[in-house]
């Protein structure tokens, strides 16, 4: 079992800057990824930005050169450093962790956190 602890989000203006962060507990498995997706109201959720256990990155076009995923894998922690943000930004964000053993494959899920970018 993987548990998700998420925090970061909040009220933002737009032009400002949130850090969001999840950091993964467990045993009995090993994490393949992590990254964040985020869920507008009346959207579908999307992915924003992965980040694998040997440090390749993927971000959504939309926010490319705004925001930056990082892990520590010491503390089994992702990051994800949100500048210049905009009204469109706004969603729930929740963290995705995946993990595999011998004989499985997962995907976790955090509870979500909320972004808000408004003046």
């Amino acid at each position: 079992q993987v548990q998700l602890v998420e925090s970061g989000g909040g009220l933002v203006q737009p032009g400002g800057s949130l850090r969001l962060s999840c950091a993964a507990s467990g045993s009995g498995f090993s994490i393949r990824s992590m990254g964040w997706y985020r869920q507008a109201q009346g959207k579908q959720r999307e992915l924003v930005a992965v980040i694998t256990s040997g440090g390749q990155t993927n971000y959504a076009d939309s926010v490319k050169g705004r925001f930056t995923i990082s892990r520590d894998n010491a503390k089994n922690t992702v990051y994800l450093q949100m500048n210049s943000l905009k009204p469109e930004d706004t969603g729930v964000y929740y963290c995705n962790v995946r993990v595999y053993g011998m004989l499985f494959e997962m995907d976790y899920w955090g509870k979500g956190t909320l972004v808000t970018v408004s003046s």
